[in-house]
């Protein structure tokens, strides 16, 4: 089973960056597709982006695309989410997520596919 942790969340003034970081331990990671998503204060969970375990494949949310980068470190079992020109509207809690898969380029677009979730980190970004 593997745990997530998430770090690298703040308060940013709009149009500036973030890095945010997602360690995973107790698994192994080149066997996880993963995740992150974000929730803001009464809205549902939402898919940010999310990369195949063998990090050939990404997929971005609409509204981060040419934003926000996704990536992996096997060798860290880290993966993180680059986000630049950030917006108001990007203000969420962000939770990366885990789930084992077989295929090399699967990757998952809702909640429902993941397993295995971080506590997550705060994002403000102030206009």
């Amino acid at each position: 089973q593997v745990q997530l942790v998430e770090s690298g969340g703040g308060l940013v003034q709009a149009g500036g960056s973030l890095r945010l970081s997602c360690a995973a331990s107790g698994g192994t990671f080149s066997s996880y597709y993963m995740g992150w998503f974000r929730q803001a204060p009464g809205k549902e969970r939402e898919i940010v982006a999310a990369i195949s375990r063998s990090g050939s494949i990404t997929y971005y949310a609409d509204s981060v695309k040419g934003r926000f980068t996704i990536s992996g470190d096997n060798a860290k079992n880290t993966v993180y989410l680059q986000m630049n020109s950030l917006k108001p509207e990007d203000t969420a809690a962000y939770y990366c997520a885990a789930r084992s898969s077989l295929s090399a380029n699967a990757y998952g677009r809702t909640r429902w596919e993941y397993s295995y979730w971080g506590q997550g980190t705060q994002v403000t970004v102030s206009s």
